[in-house]
């Protein structure tokens, strides 16, 4: 059989080094953010078993934990904060307290390690009496003006702490261009990254999360402000209405089930960085799949990573950067 000259395309593959080339862009430490938790006993080390391998860190404990991944390359982290021993309101008035444990966070890590790039997680699930992301009206239903509001206050706190990033991850309706004044009046418009979670999705993979940050909300869900999982055009509408509003970085999350809203995000924000965040979801069904002996854990992180950087994404969101930054040097 003679095949045609366009057919053959083994040839440019035969090789390691030719493999590589194939990508149109290859992964490194840089890429990757590490989701980090950071709760209020400042001594914790406390191990959360639907996340394997990942901890609820006290303040006072982050530098055995952090130190020696800085030294192997670590090049930034998001910080989410767990209060257990506050006071919650309806407000989430603990989330900006100077004495929490995000804020601590953010100067300690600013004074061990300069060249760390530190992003801060910007919501109030985590702070609110109900466990919902916003302000509510008295029926129980999101207030989004103040809920804008109060998510730019904290925004504005975390900067002014010295964290690089702030990313509000809250969903609602105009809190990027309300982040992006405030930001600006404030004197850190062009010192602190805007990184939006524009698309951001009701999924089922957030379980491991909220078990991880204790931020389930007391009553209902959060599907009115995230977006439905079937929902392609108004995660595009989302995208570009926080690009207009003054995102310096996009967001998709999860990432697995949205590669084509990746891909959409790359194409509708080509000026712009994107991120995408492999929630614990996913990151749990890798590693229950490798501990089954369905595949290789190692394999599998990389074909996983490897398809969000191949659709479009320049950032990760990851809980295997340790692995990776060891990984990455074999």
């Amino acid at each position: 059989m003679s095949l045609d000259i366009s057919s053959v395309l083994q040839g440019g593959y035969n090789h390691p080094l030719s493999r590589q080339w194939q990508a149109r862009r290859g992964l490194d430490k840089s890429m990757f953010m590490y989701p980090i938790f950071i709760t209020d006993d400042p001594s914790a080390r406390v191990e959360i078993p639907s996340l394997p391998g990942q901890c609820r860190w006290g303040v006072d404990r982050l530098e055995e934990f952090l130190g020696p991944l800085v030294k192997k390359g670590l090049k930034s982290i998001i910080l989410f904060g767990v209060p257990l021993n506050c006071e919650k309101d309806a407000r989430g008035t603990p989330a900006d307290d100077p004495n929490g444990p995000v804020i601590l966070s953010i100067k300690k890590l600013r004074a061990l390690y300069p060249s760390l790039y530190i992003a801060t997680d910007v919501c109030l699930c985590e702070y609110t009496s109900h466990g919902h992301c916003g302000l509510l009206h008295e029926d129980g239903t999101i207030n989004a003006p103040p809920s804008a509001e109060r998510i730019a206050d904290v925004a504005l706190a975390y900067a002014q702490a010295g964290a690089h990033c702030v990313a509000p991850s809250d969903m609602m309706d105009g809190r990027i261009k309300e982040i992006k004044r405030r930001l600006i009046d404030g004197g850190f418009g062009n010192r602190c990254l805007l990184m939006s979670y524009s698309a951001k999705f009701a999924s089922g993979l957030y379980g491991p999360f909220r078990d991880a940050a204790g931020s389930a909300p007391s009553f209902g869900d959060r599907k009115c402000y995230q977006l439905p999982p079937s929902a392609k055009g108004l995660a595009r509408r989302a995208i570009q209405r926080d690009t207009a509003e003054g995102a310096d970085i996009i967001m998709v999350k999860p990432a697995l089930p949205y590669l084509d809203i990746l891909a959409d995000a790359a194409q509708l924000a080509p000026d712009f960085p994107l991120a995408a965040y492999q929630v614990s979801g996913e990151y749990a069904m890798v590693v229950a799949g490798a501990r089954a002996g369905v595949y290789d854990l190692r394999a599998m992180a990389f074909e996983t990573t490897e398809s969000i950087v191949r659709a479009g994404a320049t950032i990760i969101l990851s809980y295997f950067t340790p692995q990776f930054l060891d990984w990455l040097d074999e």
